[in-house]
């Protein structure tokens, strides 16, 4: 499946500021079947520190919305019941885990809703606003390729000349 640039955003965030070792995007569970249709949007891995990311994204920039707010919980509810499986059979070895929601338009509603979902971090609005600052002030002080499109477009865009 092609990387989504919401996803490339999440990738430059856990590498360059959560400093992730390995970053992979659209990530199946081995074996196939019913169970590797689902996939996790973004998985970051800190083998310093034992810390597992795994990330959902959705980059509706007009606000997540899937049909209605229930349905949209509904849906965030099971991608984060299958992040936590997918973390508690794949990742042993990664004894800190974060499960992480990312989008940058969330109604308040369904935003106070996500709050309350147990171990699930939302990086949504503000929260991902910030982290998107975060990169853009990496990015001003950094000319090497990072690898990562997203990352590489701000810093073309924070070094840009007007003379």
């Amino acid at each position: 499946m092609k990387t989504d640039i919401g996803e490339y955003i999440v990738g430059a965030y856990l590498a360059l500021i959560k400093k992730c070792d390995v970053v992979s995007y659209n990530v199946r569970s081995p074996g196939g079947g019913l169970e590797g249709l689902g996939e996790l949007d973004v998985v970051g891995l800190d083998f310093k520190t034992k810390t597992a990311y795994l990330c959902e994204v959705t980059t509706h920039i007009r606000g997540v919305l899937y049909r209605d707010a229930p349905n949209t919980i509904e849906k965030i509810k099971k991608k984060h019941s299958k992040q936590k499986k997918y973390a508690s059979k794949y990742l042993k070895d990664f004894p800190k885990r974060h499960f992480m929601f990312w989008s940058p338009v969330v109604p308040s509603g369904i935003m106070s809703e996500l709050r309350k979902v147990k171990k699930l971090e939302v990086f949504a609005n503000k929260e991902y606003t910030e982290c998107i600052e975060q990169l853009k002030k990496l990015a001003k002080a950094t000319t090497h390729d990072a690898g990562n499109p997203f990352f590489r477009i701000l810093q073309i865009l924070e070094h840009l000349r007007k003379k």
